[in-house]
């Protein structure tokens, strides 16, 4: 992993000549995510994979994290690789920061892909998440992940021993405890300066999620496509938040075939 110069840990796979991406994984996991997902996005694109702050190999944040510091982060990244302008693929909070990203820099960004992102909550969906944030603030990063996991993965997934439910746990744990709790926030909070922003995001984007993800809905996926015009949704059959994990080579498909009819 290389480094920037404010603790940003990055890596960049792929032929420097391709159409470059960048990959923004959720709350509390790693830029390892990725992992299962990137010889098939490396055989198309000039990948770049890095570590929110406070997770991974990436130091804290430097001051109060917010989507808009996250979205400076991405374009410290691209600096830093002196990447003009890159497709941005966001994974959960990963989603709400690359549509902050389009807000703050329209300019550095030639596509998004929206995995599995929340929008509008409504009144009793906010108060849940807030709680739950308030809980890893007073009760640290473990206090919710027993919950977490059985709205992330299916029944099935969790029950045929793969690693990766173990691995989830590790990334939670390495995770910065003040940097994880100050993630936390701003997934909680930040979704409301993402509901119909002005001006509105005007790049190519698809948005996707599962059909039982019960955190970022269905219809939270159409509400977000339908803020963003000519966007496209996918919702992928059968899994929960982390379907890119259960079935990463459907995810990496269909990230693939999106970006190559639109890059």
């Amino acid at each position: 992993m290389q480094r920037t110069d404010d603790g940003t840990a990055y890596e960049l796979l792929g032929d420097p000549a391709a159409p470059p991406i960048v990959l923004v994984h959720g709350l509390g996991l790693s830029s390892r995510l990725w992992t299962p997902h990137l010889d098939e996005l490396t055989r198309h694109f000039y990948v770049v994979n890095y570590d929110l702050y406070g997770h991974g190999q990436s130091g804290p944040p430097g001051t109060t994290a917010t989507l808009a510091l996250y979205a400076q982060q991405i374009a410290n990244v691209l600096d830093a690789c002196a990447i003009d302008r890159a497709a941005i693929v966001g994974f959960s909070i990963g989603g709400m920061i690359n549509r902050r990203f389009a807000l703050d820099f329209p300019n550095r960004v030639s596509a998004l892909c929206i995995l599995n992102s929340p929008h509008d909550r409504g009144e009793e969906g906010q108060r849940l998440v807030e709680e739950r944030a308030a809980k890893v603030r007073e009760q640290g990063a473990l206090s919710t992940f027993d919950a977490a996991l059985a709205r992330w993965f299916t029944p099935q997934f969790l029950a045929g021993g793969s690693p990766y439910p173990s691995l989830v746990r590790d990334w939670r744990v390495q995770a910065d405890p003040e940097g994880y709790a100050q993630a936390t926030w701003a997934l909680a909070h930040g979704v409301r300066e993402l509901i119909d922003p002005s001006p509105r995001i005007e790049v190519p984007s698809l948005v996707v999620t599962c059909e039982n993800d019960s955190g970022s809905t269905p219809a939270m996926s159409h509400k977000i496509a339908s803020e963003i015009a000519g966007s496209e949704t996918v919702i992928v059959e059968h899994y929960q938040h982390l379907g890119l994990v259960e079935d990463p080579q459907r995810f990496a498909n269909i990230i693939v075939d999106y970006l190559q009819r639109v890059l």
